[in-house]
Parts: C-alpha cells; sequence; structure tokens
C-alpha cells in the first residue's frame, strides 16, 4: 500500500474542499475552524484556496493519496511573508491511513517546502491532550514551546506551542 505525498494543484479544489470537510467532520477539536464555517464556502473559495497553495513560498497545501483517494491534508504558511518563519497547520489523516506513517510523510512535505524557501523554523499548535499528534511532531524534531492558548473552535480545551529550529531538523 503506497502513499505519494503531493502539493495540492489548480485543479484539486473539490479534493480539497472534501479532505478538508472530512477531517472537520473526523476531529473537530483538531482545528481551529469547524465543518459548519467551511461547508458553506463557495466553489469559488476553494479554487482560490487551491491555486494559492499550489505554488510559491507564502502557502502551500500537500494531500496523502493512497490506492488512488486522497487520505490525508496538511498546510504551511507563512503569517508575516516579510519573516522566515512558517505555520503548519490543517494536519489530518483518515482513519483507515493512520499508523502508517502518512502523517510523518505530510509533516516531512512541509519541512521541506519551508526549507526550499529559506525558513528558519516551523511552528505549530497541537490540541493538548492529543497524544498520539504530539508523539509524531517530537519524533520529527518539534519541542514544545511551553505557550498555551484556548482552541478556537472550542474555547473548553487548549493548544500546545510546538517549534523546530531547521537547522536542527
Amino acid at each position: 500500500m503506497g502513499v505519494a505525498v503531493c502539493r495540492v494543484r489548480p485543479g484539486d479544489a473539490s479534493v480539497l474542499k472534501e479532505v478538508r470537510l472530512a477531517a472537520l467532520l473526523d476531529t473537530p477539536s483538531a482545528f481551529g475552524s469547524t465543518y459548519a464555517e467551511e461547508v458553506t464556502r463557495t466553489d469559488e473559495h476553494w479554487l482560490h484556496r487551491a491555486l494559492l497553495a499550489s505554488a510559491g513560498r507564502d502557502s502551500t497545501v500537500f494531500l496523502a493519496w493512497m490506492d488512488g483517494r486522497a487520505v490525508g491534508i496538511v498546510g504551511g504558511y507563512r503569517p508575516d511573508p516579510a519573516t522566515d518563519a512558517v505555520e503548519l497547520v490543517s494536519m489530518w489523516t483518515a482513519p483507515e491511513a493512520r499508523r502508517a506513517g502518512v502523517g510523518a510523510l505530510l509533516v516531512r512535505a512541509v519541512i521541506d517546502w519551508a526549507t526550499e524557501n529559506d525558513s528558519s523554523s516551523i511552528s505549530l499548535w497541537v490540541t493538548r491532550g492529543n497524544a498520539p499528534a504530539e508523539a509524531l511532531y517530537e519524533s520529527l524534531g518539534f519541542r514544545a514551546m511551553g505557550a498555551y492558548k484556548p482552541l478556537p473552535s472550542d474555547p473548553c480545551k487548549d493548544e500546545l506551542r510546538m517549534s523546530l529550529h531547521l537547522s536542527e531538523g
């Protein structure tokens, strides 16, 4: 069972929407957005999102493919294009693809993209208590920064800040 991780293409808008909505339904506590917010977005929104993520140094989205089906997603972006810091966001793998290395391949794709674009670090927020996600990030060199904030989609939960300095990764 081979897995391919590819940067989203402009023509992948419908797949991007499908995978993103599946992620929000499957693990709503892992994201800052909600299914209810994103399901109402127009086809033009998804096309624009795919187009922006398909090229350039300011944002990206990668999809993981297994047996011709998208089974994972991850994004990366520069919150401030004037800096070299990247945020890793929207990480998700479908239940049937978990524990098969898909998550590591997705995160590595963002690490490679950030490195190719001269970034010095990648940071992320992970829902506190999501031990599998924390372990995945730690195995790839991310370290807890000791910062916490409420999860935007559910303020009763909080997120832990993790970071990877690329010269160390």
